[in-house]
């Protein structure tokens, strides 16, 4: 078994589930196992009991040089085990396959650098000259408040670095002549708010003329799952659909706001994965995650909220996401009150610069025609660097084993998997990056 291959593994079997409560995720369990593989823990900063994260780094021979950060979380989201074909704890590989839980969000990434990471260490790979910085970072999945946003705001000196890798890593997209890479240069910002109502409580076996809670609860969530946010086909969009070598008719309607719902409709029939992809990187969404509401079973609810997740696109602000709110529930938000959770817009890196062209050398070397400026739906670390001024990229280098959508849907998802030869793709793409940082070829 492969370094990359038994780290990943046991990263999953590590089982450091994040539910969004402080004493969840127990990342401490994979720093100890990454320390133990690397032959140094680093420097472990651990801001709430369990909460652990490390940052090791390789001094290189100028300390004016760039400094290159290679960042992996480790933990990851709830499942629901009855759903899975497979043990989602159970690490287990099947027919050149890993099972489980953050095979694809994102253990295979954190292994892979952490390989990488300890050759550098062990002197078969040299460092770039400013420096490698390996950050195994924990509560990625609820936000960084005991992670990535601690350690920015409260030990910058200890992350500080000038290019940052990270996830999200995407498959290559086949165009016309060749082969294309994306890589995630931008990503939208949570703006995450919890919706409460109030009603009277009272018997559940007489409900007449009661104000249950659930009323005007039932009424947002039903308008919000039907609402659509503001559409911006913004600068990110448009360089990845020009980057994709398309058909110039379909790009048309890729960038053309009065059509492209049209494209999403006719993609979700073939490649709903896909079609999710377009529909969010395109809009403001909204989505009703969590609902809370009633003590028992014989007592008219007296309050409720619902949990709703709304992402913003680079160049929307905040006050979007309260206007949209506005729009779909009524200027007094159907009598509900609104708690405020996170508030960060979408942001951006340009595709540009040392680490980019890194990037490009080392996968025009693997046989990459073209590397394209990709956005992603979701929300990384990355944003607290891009707040810094740091550059920060996510990238990976996969098989064809899996479609764009088809590995898109397993985020978060059932089935979640990575090839053992993406595993060691992504190993040899690193290490051929960091290389190139360093003016290697």
């Amino acid at each position: 078994m492969s370094d990359v291959l038994e780290l990943c593994a046991q990263l999953i079997r590590n089982r450091c589930v994040n539910d969004g409560t402080p004493a969840s995720g127990q990342e401490v369990r994979s720093v100890e196992t990454i320390a133990d593989y690397l032959g140094t823990a680093g420097t472990v900063v651990e801001p709430h009991p369990g909460r652990a994260s490390s940052v090791v780094r390789v001094a290189g021979s100028d300390p004016d040089a760039p400094t290159l950060m290679l960042m992996g979380h480790t933990d990851v989201v709830p499942v629901t085990a009855e759903t899975w074909s497979r043990d989602p704890f159970g690490g287990e590989v099947v027919d050149g396959v890993l099972w489980g839980r953050g095979a694809v969000d994102m253990l295979n990434l954190t292994a892979a650098m952490a390989v990488v990471t300890k050759r550098v260490i062990d002197g078969d790979l040299a460092a770039p000259p400013g420096g490698l910085v390996y950050l195994a970072v924990a509560d990625e999945e609820a936000g960084g408040t005991h992670g990535a946003g601690w350690l920015v705001d409260v030990e910058p000196e200890l992350v500080a670095c000038d290019d940052l890798l990270t996830e999200i890593a995407y498959p290559t997209v086949e165009i016309a002549g060749g082969v294309a890479q994306p890589v995630m240069v931008a990503e939208k910002g949570p703006s995450w708010r919890t919706l409460h109502a109030q009603g009277t409580p009272g018997h559940a076996s007489a409900p007449l003329g009661r104000a249950s809670a659930l009323a005007p609860l039932v009424k947002a969530i039903d308008a919000l799952l039907t609402s659509e946010g503001p559409l911006l086909i913004g600068d990110e969009w448009r360089a990845f659909i020009d980057g994709l070598g398309l058909d110039p008719a379909l790009v048309a309607e890729l960038v053309d706001p009065e059509r492209i719902d049209d494209v999403i409709a006719r993609m979700a029939a073939t490649d709903p994965g896909m079609a999710r992809y377009l529909h969010a990187c395109t809009r403001l969404t909204t989505a009703p995650t969590v609902v809370e509401a009633g003590t028992k079973a014989n007592t008219i609810p007296d309050r409720g909220s619902v949990t709703v997740d709304m992402r913003l696109l680079p160049g929307q602000v905040p006050a979007d996401a309260d206007r949209h709110l506005e729009a779909t529930l009524g200027e007094d938000l159907g009598g509900l009150t609104v708690e405020l959770h996170s508030e960060m817009g979408g942001n951006a890196s340009p595709a540009a610069g040392r680490l980019w062209d890194a990037m490009a050398s080392a996968y025009g070397s693997l046989g990459v025609d073209r590397l394209t400026p990709a956005m992603t739906p979701a929300t990384t670390d990355a944003r607290f660097f891009r707040e810094k001024g740091v550059r920060a990229y996510g990238a990976g280098w996969f098989d064809g084993s899996a479609t764009f959508g088809e590995f898109l849907d397993m985020f978060h998802g059932n089935d979640e998997r990575i090839s053992i030869a993406s595993l060691d793709r992504t190993v040899q793409l690193l290490e051929r990056v960091v290389g190139a940082y360093g003016g290697r070829s």
